[in-house]
């Protein structure tokens, strides 16, 4: 089944902000901390091109970061991404 990924680190407030957003939208999210592990890391930067964290993948689309995720929420994007997953979304 498809999930949200974010890629994280454990002092980034935006990660913390970011699984705080999806957490009220009733989202489950696979964590992984590139902090602990410099290969994931490198995963991170392959996949998405780019270096900072959070780095949030719905499924198989790479939403960006938890400014990228707010606007597309506010563009009324979001719900309907997390609703292919099965997950949240429906309450706004």
């Amino acid at each position: 089944m498809s999930k949200v990924v974010m890629y994280t680190t454990r002092v980034c407030p935006y990660c913390v902000s970011a699984k705080r957003f999806l957490a009220a939208k009733g989202v489950e999210v696979e964590e992984i901390r590139v902090d602990e592990d410099p290969a994931r890391r490198l995963e991170m930067r392959d996949r998405t091109q780019r270096t900072s964290v959070p780095q949030i993948f719905i499924g198989d689309t790479h939403v960006g970061g938890y400014d990228d995720m707010v606007a597309l929420d506010r563009a009324g994007g979001l719900d309907p991404l997390l609703a292919t997953l099965g997950q949240g979304g429906s309450q706004g």
